[in-house]
Formats: C-alpha cells, sequence, structure tokens
C-alpha cells in the first residue's frame, strides 16, 4: 500500500459515531496526556468547525507551533483531508505544496500533524492536531491515539 493510500485508508477508518463539545475536551485531555507521558514537546489543539474546543502547549513548545497549528488547521479546513495527505499529494506529483497551491504558505501548511475530524453519515466537523515533532511524527502521534481513543 502506497503512503497516500495509508493516508486515505487511516481517514476512512478514523470515524467518530458523534462529536459534541465534551468529545472535543476528552480526546484533547487524552492526547494531551500520551503526550506527558511520552514526554513530547507538543501543542494540542481540537476544533470544531471554527471553535477551538481544546488547546494545551507542553514545555517545550512555543507561539511558533500554535502557528504550525492554525495554518495545517487551514489546510484540512479547506481540503477535507489530513494535512499530511494533502502535502502528500503535492509531493507525489512533483509539486510542493508552498508553490502549486496557489494558497499563501504564510497562512496554509500542509505538513503533517492535523487530522480532520470525521463523523459518521455526516462527513467531516472539526480538526484534532499536534505540533511539535517531525511532520510525519506529528501525524503518526495523532493517528495512534486516535486509533486508541476511538475503541474506548
Amino acid at each position: 500500500m502506497s503512503l497516500l493510500e495509508t493516508l486515505a485508508e487511516q481517514e476512512a477508518r478514523l470515524v467518530f459515531r458523534s462529536f459534541t463539545n465534551e468529545d472535543a475536551l476528552a480526546l484533547g485531555a487524552f492526547l494531551l496526556d500520551a503526550a506527558r507521558e511520552q514526554y513530547l514537546p507538543l501543542v494540542v489543539s481540537v476544533r470544531r468547525g471554527q471553535q477551538r474546543l481544546f488547546h494545551a502547549a507542553l514545555p517545550g513548545t512555543s507561539a511558533d507551533n500554535d502557528e504550525w497549528i492554525d495554518r495545517k488547521s487551514r489546510v484540512v479546513d479547506r481540503y477535507g483531508r489530513s494535512s499530511f495527505r494533502v502535502g502528500e499529494t503535492f509531493r507525489s506529483r512533483g509539486q510542493t505544496f508552498e508553490n502549486d497551491s496557489r494558497l499563501d504558505p504564510r497562512v496554509y501548511a500542509a505538513h503533517g500533524g492535523v487530522f480532520p475530524v470525521n463523523v459518521a453519515g455526516v462527513g467531516m466537523v472539526g480538526t484534532v492536531g499536534v505540533s511539535g515533532l517531525p511532520q510525519a511524527e506529528d501525524h503518526a502521534f495523532v493517528v495512534a491515539q486516535l486509533e486508541l481513543f476511538l475503541k474506548r
């Protein structure tokens, strides 16, 4: 399976039955606890629509990580796919998101770490993401935690 196929499969599989403010808070706390347990310098953000419902920054992060989360979240909002998948789609065509998307790279970043919150029968309702590690690691952390959270 190619990386793009794997990323698409993750999005198809990691779907919520519903997603309330309470779910967002629980998800954010779940990711934050996992980051703490692993001593990871991460910013964690969970949004429904354009509303930020959970945001936390662990030691080792900075305001730059907040900006990365915002830029990656805008990509997910615009494309309805994980920020890593969007960037990889451009790379698979021999392009770069920064040069070929026609979007301002100061506003949008197609780097791994933000994932769509999809609800069965509804579609995308928000985003969940982290910033602080290399992009593939940010993405892998979010996917691993979503897998565990959705099994609960």
